[in-house]
């Protein structure tokens, strides 16, 4: 057994063990594909003072593929930038990366794939999880769209290197794919505000779209949707959902905004500790209160934004004595409050009490049953 080989198998041993563990399908597809062919030569890791691009050429072929088979997700592309392209630190979001093979299979396990699925993978970045789904489905039943140029062509070549052929299309994924459809499932390996009626339109009436739910405060939450008689997708969040961090498709990323200045405006105690929007599913229940807000943490003070009105509130102090100042149209700090605190009167659970309504005309996240508590979604 080679070395590829070796920390193929125990990469997939690694996932495994796993709790619960994934369908061994997927475990096996681990042990079938290497990674490091799916990696370029070139990668961004984290750095003080931003992404810094390491290059397999300077760190050698052991320490590369050792590398290479950490169960981590490494960056390939910031702002637009490839790795290999970075003449050194750049600061930025990224934009396309190898995601952590953990993410992969529990991504693939959540969306129920069975033998013989056709199923439509939004975001195809490296081809590394579409050559997991060739390996399982077989190259007919998947279909690829990637949204960036380079990117696409990048993992076309990758994916024909190591003998897969997928239908593989270079396009805006929140359109779908129409002249493929029905698809049994929809996978997203990106993150969405809201679900595209594309996608609703083609899936098979007893199909399935499993993707991660996010936002402009970077929150998120795993869903697998499914159809009822009328067209409508409903499903709930799936545990350990909110620990994933897929980036946002780029559609629906955050809009440029300017350098951050705290203003005053309307003072008032709060009525929530702003610790709560530390927590994953605060955040989450936050975000859901208030959409089109960013949230900024400066020192011990929490800042929301909103762009496109001016609005914005932030925090001074902690605890029972927190303040909030709040200044434009949108008074997004109750916003965020109103959401907090039907949350806690309902217990304060986690992600997994919450579920979706996806329709062609109004989407909205509930909470404990699709007559409880709900809010609608920036379709």
């Amino acid at each position: 057994m080679n070395d590829s080989a070796a920390l193929r198998r125990a990469l997939a041993d690694q996932v495994a063990a796993a709790s619960p563990p994934p369908d061994p399908v997927w475990t096996a597809a681990l042990a079938a594909v290497p990674r490091e062919q799916f990696m370029d030569h070139s990668v961004y890791r984290p750095a003080p003072s931003g992404w810094e691009p390491v290059h397999r050429a300077h760190l050698g072929e052991e320490e590369w593929l050792r590398m290479v088979y950490t169960d981590q997700t490494w960056v390939t592309q910031v702002d637009g930038v490839d790795a290999a392209d970075a003449p050194g630190p750049v600061t930025g979001i990224p934009t396309s990366s190898g995601t952590r093979p953990t993410l992969v299979v529990r991504t693939l396990h959540a969306a129920g794939l069975r033998s013989g699925d056709k199923v439509l993978e939004i975001g195809t970045g490296t081809g590394y999880s579409t050559a997991l789904l060739c390996h399982h489905l077989g190259q007919d039943n998947v279909v690829s769209v990637e949204y960036d140029i380079g990117v696409a062509r990048r993992a076309a070549t990758r994916l024909h290197a190591t003998g897969c052929a997928p239908t593989l299309i270079q396009g805006d994924g929140l359109r779908g794919h129409r002249e493929a459809a029905e698809y049994d499932a929809i996978v997203a390996t990106c993150s969405v505000r809201t679900i595209p009626r594309s996608w609703i339109f083609q899936i098979t009436d007893t199909g399935s779209i499993t993707c991660t739910l996010s936002g402009w405060m970077l929150a998120s939450a795993m869903i697998r949707l499914t159809l009822d008689e009328h067209g409508d997708a409903h499903g709930r969040f799936l545990a350990g959902g909110d620990s994933v961090s897929y980036m946002l498709a780029r559609p629906h990323e955050r809009p440029p905004r300017p350098t951050l200045y705290r203003h005053p405006g309307d003072t008032r105690p709060a009525r929530i500790d702003p610790v709560l929007l530390a927590d994953p599913t605060g955040r989450f229940v936050a975000q859901l209160g208030a959409p089109s807000a960013e949230l900024v943490s400066a020192g011990d003070s929490y800042v929301l934004i909103d762009v496109a009105t001016g609005s914005q509130a932030w925090t001074e102090g902690g605890g029972a004595d927190t303040t909030v100042h709040q200044r434009g149209p949108l008074r997004l700090w109750d916003q965020v409050e109103d959401a907090v605190l039907t949350w806690q009167e309902e217990g304060a659970p986690d992600t997994t009490a919450f579920g979706m309504t996806a329709a062609p005309e109004e989407q909205y996240v509930w909470l404990g049953s699709p007559d409880g508590p709900r809010w609608f979604l920036p379709v």
